[in-house]
Order: structure tokens, then sequence, then C-alpha cells
């Protein structure tokens, strides 16, 4: 039979006898047949379109992919029209509607075993249809922006059918078949599919963006996956170091990184100075940096995932994005309003590789709220409807607007008032009355603090013996630091800080010192070591008088940061504060045996007024 066929490339002259159209090609499909389409940027649209478009469809035929792109008919209003059965590993939204409809089978499971289902046949192929470069001269072919699991799809079909495309990069690393593996062959020649995050960030990702990159380390390892968060923290790395990539998926994201010279990769433990990643979701300016280009290795899915290999990466960084978290800190990410959105990925098998890493951090972010501001996306229990995607056991950090909690190894009542801290502040009374009705916070649990603090109010400086440290608003969660501070204290200190010998602080008189309002009280802490196991080193507030505009001081300093500049640089950050809400000054009642802090005082003001009685002696500072 003579089929009409285009002129075919120089390079596919010599195996002629594989070529067909999409159409033809399209009718090697069985009834039955179980069949496996490319991925992403990689969909091989015109043999899905073919197959879409044939008049009498082989019945009972069933679609396999991840994640495809503008390959799934749909109608006017959104709702997919395919002639087949589908089963994904990822919702996303050329399948969305046909999963609610039940016209589609999700999948959650990670994207890294799937390989392993298909060679044990646990999910049979009968055909694989993937999109490829042309070959070269020796009969290879690229699988360009898709390695993923099209590698091991094409491993196990009885029948390969490929889209070869000139616009397809040719990318590095275990990423070539050869045509012998290939059984026929569709020349087409269109643009590979391109996508792109939307331009402008509200603010809030903003926000939760700077979070992120305010965690990343110089010679960090990052793997940041397709959310548009993760994505917009990149924007705040353009001041780092010697970053390196090893990802599932790489975006337009990482091109300013990689123009500037920061991803260097020199710090990875394995493939040093290699970008690592499966597969490519981006523009054509990405694809044209990658053809050819050593800097890259494509790695099937199952090789970058591997909880070994994430787990020696150095100082491994995971950013998932989510839905929905719980006040034990259980995490759904692949279901929204009660349906299925996205899926699993990676993420579960790079969050557990980070925080087995050495320096890893592993992190959920999302918006504190949905996006009309009228549901709490920090819940007391997750939904009916929000599976757990990520246990408890395994969360480590978690980021919202309103800042970040460590909850790895946390009691429930501390990971309760630490994920309350990040929710949007008109629904932390309810998170709050909710923790303590399900007993996970004490009947005397307060919250004053509702306005939570902006990463800006943060603050690292360098103290006198040379030393970094962390200046940043106290959090109602800082009560065990505080603690374990006080108890540092000798008891001369303690007398003089609070005016009485006391053994020991009730958990009021905790919460008195970290659980401010920020608006009559404010506190600060002074924090070294990383945010995982942060360790306060001094505590500084004060407390307005609104009749008169002072506000009276009080400081806790560790013995072994007495002397290293800790105290002024804490009075500092006080008046700095006070100044910008338009206080007149500050006032302190100090006993006459402490001299530091009546010195400290004096420093803080060029406007003082001493008294003494016999007990005290009062300071008046203005500004």
């Amino acid at each position: 039979m003579t089929l009409d066929i285009p002129s075919p490339s120089p390079s596919l002259e010599a195996h002629r006898a594989k070529l067909l159209t999409p159409e033809a090609a399209a009718r090697l499909i069985k009834p039955g047949n179980h069949v496996f389409i490319g991925t992403a940027c990689a969909t091989p649209r015109a043999l899905v379109a073919a197959l879409e478009a044939l008049p009498n469809p082989p019945a009972d035929v069933e679609f396999i992919y991840f994640l495809t792109s503008g390959a799934i008919p749909l109608d006017a209003d959104g709702h997919t029209t395919t002639q087949y059965r589908h089963r994904t590993f990822f919702v996303g939204a050329d399948v969305r509607s046909a999963v609610k409809q039940g016209r589609a089978e999700y999948l959650p499971i990670s994207i890294a075993r799937v390989p392993e289902l298909f060679n044990i046949s646990r999910i049979p192929l009968d055909v694989a249809l993937i999109q490829v470069s042309l070959p070269d001269t020796f009969g290879y072919v690229s699988l360009g922006v898709s390695v993923d699991i099209v590698a091991a799809a094409v491993q196990n079909a009885k029948l390969v059918i490929a889209e070869v495309n000139p616009a397809m990069p040719w990318t590095m690393g275990d990423s070539t078949i050869h045509l012998s593996q290939i059984h026929r062959l569709v020349p087409v020649d269109t643009p590979v599919i391109e996508y792109a995050h939307t331009a402008a960030a509200e603010e809030v990702v903003e926000r939760i963006a700077r979070y992120i990159a305010g965690t990343i380390e110089d010679g960090s390892t990052l793997q940041i996956g397709m959310g548009r968060i993760p994505n917009e923290a990149l924007k705040y790395l353009e001041d780092r170091k010697e970053l390196g990539i090893h990802s599932d998926v790489i975006t337009d994201a990482i091109i300013p990184l990689l123009e500037k010279g920061i991803l260097t990769g020199r710090q990875k433990s394995q493939l040093k100075g290699k970008i690592v990643t499966s597969f490519a979701f981006g523009s054509r300016k990405l694809y044209d940096i990658i053809d050819r280009n050593p800097l890259f290795s494509f790695q099937p899915i199952d090789v970058v995932c591997h909880p070994n290999t994430i787990a020696a990466q150095h100082k491994m960084v995971s950013v998932t994005q989510a839905f929905a978290v719980d006040l034990t800190g259980q995490v759904c990410s692949d279901q929204f309003d009660g349906e299925f959105y996205s899926g699993l990925g990676a993420q579960g098998d790079f969050l557990r590789g980070a925080s087995r890493s050495p320096g890893g951090k592993p992190i959920i972010c999302l918006a504190s709220t949905t996006d009309d501001g009228e549901t709490s996306r920090i819940r007391p229990l997750l939904l009916a409807g929000e599976g757990v995607t990520v246990a408890r056991t395994d969360v480590h950090y978690v980021i919202t607007e309103y800042g970040m909690a460590y909850l790895f190894g946390k009691s429930v009542r501390e990971r309760a008032v630490a994920l309350i801290e990040l929710a949007h502040p008109k629904f932390r009374p309810w998170l709050l009355a909710e923790a303590q009705r399900l007993g996970y916070l004490p009947a005397d649990q307060t919250l004053k603090n509702l306005h939570a603090y902006p990463v800006e109010e943060e603050r690292t400086i360098k103290l006198k013996n040379g030393r970094e440290i962390m200046l940043r608003p106290a959090r109602t969660s800082d009560g065990n630091g505080i603690r374990d501070l006080f108890f540092k204290l000798p008891a001369d200190d303690v007398y003089t800080r609070f005016f009485r010998r006391v053994q020991t602080l009730s958990n009021k008189e905790i919460q008195r010192l970290c659980n401010f309002s920020y608006e009559n009280e404010v506190g600060f802490v002074a924090v070294t070591g990383p945010r995982e196991q942060e360790v306060i080193v001094g505590q500084a507030c004060y407390f307005l008088n609104p009749s008169t505009n002072l506000a009276e001081t009080a400081f806790l300093v560790d013995p072994a940061w007495q002397g290293s500049g800790l105290g002024s640089a804490l009075q500092q950050r006080l008046a700095e504060h006070a100044k910008g809400r338009g206080l007149r000054g500050f006032i302190a009642e100090i006993l006459p045996e402490n001299a530091k802090m009546i010195a400290l005082a004096r420093r803080c003001s060029d406007s003082i007024k001493v008294e003494r009685d016999e007990d005290t002696v009062h300071v008046t500072m203005l500004f």
C-alpha cells in the first residue's frame, strides 16, 4: 500500500519502510489495547488527534499517561469528549473534567514507581505513542524534553510509534533510544509545546516565595517542581552562590540563575556541575539552551527520584506546593474542593530524600486561604475529600505568606501553635478554639498576635565578636526556646530581670515573653543556628503606655553572649521598631546593681533622664 507521506528529512530516508501518516498509525491500534501517551511538552498530539478522529474507533482502548498537554479533546464547556478510556497519574487540565465525570481513572502513586509497574506488567502496555528528535547518523534519536516514564514505556510496549519532530531538542544524558526500538515513524514538523507560568505574581505568592528563598543557602541542590510558588522563589536567589539542580522537572525559572552563573553545581555530591532532570516544561528559549548542551543530564524518572540518590545530594532542597494542611501537619496536595487536582508526582520521594540529605530542607508551601479569602487552608482537620498525600511524620518545613514553621520532631501542641501562626489572622481565633476543643492545646493557651510579621522584619547582623545572629519578631511558638534561655541565666541575672528570686516560669509567664499582640506589646528574639534548630540567645520587648506614648523595655541575654554587643543590637532593633510607630521613647526600671543594663539604657538616646530611689533606677530615653 502506498501512503501519502510528506518528503521525509534526509536522516529518515533510510527508514522509509517504517514511515506512516498519523492516520495510518492510528489504524494500527487494536480493540482492548493499553496505549501509553508521551509526557507533557512531548505529547504526541498528531497521533492522539488521529486516534480521536477515527470514525470507528477500536473498542475498549485505554490511554495511559502521566501528564498530557492539549491532546485530549474538550468541548466548548471544557468537558472531555474523548472516545477512549483514560488512566492517568496526574490530573491535569486536559483530563480534569473526565476524572470528575468518571470517564478517567486517577492513580495516586509516585511517578517514580510507575516504571516498576510497567516492568512487572502490573500496568500492561501494548502500544507506546511518543515524540522524538530526528535520528543521528548512527540511527539514534533523543526523547528530547521528556524522558521521565517514557523510557520505561518504550522498553515494555509491544508496538512503539514515534512522531519524529525536527523541532525536538536533543537532550544529553540517558535520553536516547535506537530506531530499532521504534516500530513505526510518523514525521511531523510542529513547534514543541511551550508552557509559561503567569508573568505577574500576586503579593501572597511573592511573600511565600521570599520565605522559601530565605531558607536556601549557598551550595544547595534544588528540586522545584511545576508549582507556581516554588518557581517564583527562584527569582529571589540571584545573590546565592554555587547552587545545583537535581529535579524531576525544570522550567524557565532556572534561566536567569543559569545566565548569572549561579547554577554551577560545584558542591553537588553526584554529577558535579550537571543540571540533572527528567523532563522540561518551558519555552523555546529553554529548549534551545538544553539542545545538545552537556551541562544538562536527562535521566529516567526512577533514576532521578531514587530516595538514596536524592538523600546523597548536598543540601538538597525540595519544594512542594500543597492545597491544605491540618493542625497536626497532615498535608493534602492532590485534591481541591473535593476534586482530584494535579497528582503526587515525585514529591514524596523528594521530601523524604531531602530530609535525609546533609543540610537538606524538605519544604511544603501554600497560601493561607483559598483565592477568595473565605476558607482557611490551615485546617483543624483535613476535610472529607482531602486525602493525606504527605504524612505528618514526613513534614518538616511549612511556609505560608505569614511565615515558616518547622514541625519535624515537634509535639502535636507545638505543631498546632506553629501552624496557627501561619494561618490568616482572621482564622486564628477559630483555629485556636478548635485546637483546644480537639485537645491539641491547653485551655490556658492564648494567641495575641493576629498580625504575622513579613519576612522583611528579619535582620541578620554581625556582632562585634564576628558571630552572626538573626533578629526577628517573637512568636507564640518560641515558648520552649524562651524557657531554655531562662534556665541558662544565673540566679543574679534572673533577679535583676524579674525583680524576684524565681527558679521556674509558669506557662502564663512564658507566654508573656513570646506571645505579643504587636499593638501595645512588642517582642523580638535573637536566634542562632539553622531555622529547623534555632536557639534563642536573646529576647527584648517593650510594653506601650498609650497615655504617655512611652514604652517600658526588658531584656534577656544568654550569659555566653553577653559582652558581644547582642544587648545593644536588641535595643537598637526595639528603638527602630518603636520610632517607626511614632513612640516618644522608652522607660526602664533597673535595679541599682545592674550596671550593664544602666549603661545599655544610656546608649539608647542622647536625651536621657536617670532618677534613683532606694530600690530602683528609673531611666527615661526620649527619641
